[in-house]
């Protein structure tokens, strides 16, 4: 099943925080980013585990999991890693 990008990227987006809330992951208490590194492949496995792998499903000039993992490094403020 394939979905449109602007749809996987709201529910991707979304996804990211209920895996959080679910994993009892959350940012560094004193605000530093060095210490806080959200991982994209737990993640990416969650949603396979819990049936939103099809998110993981959309065209993109990039590929979708270089996206996808570009939503999750942004949700998680963790961009200065790329």
């Amino acid at each position: 099943m394939t979905v449109k990008k602007a749809e996987a990227e709201s529910a991707i987006r979304a996804l990211c925080h209920d895996w959080a809330k679910e994993r009892g992951i959350r940012p560094d208490p004193n605000g530093d980013p060095l210490a806080f590194h959200p991982s994209f492949s737990a993640f990416t496995q969650w949603m396979r585990e819990k049936g939103y792998g099809h998110y993981l499903n959309f065209r993109s000039t990039m590929g979708a999991e270089y996206d996808a993992e570009m939503w999750f490094d942004q949700e998680f403020k963790q961009t200065w890693r790329r």
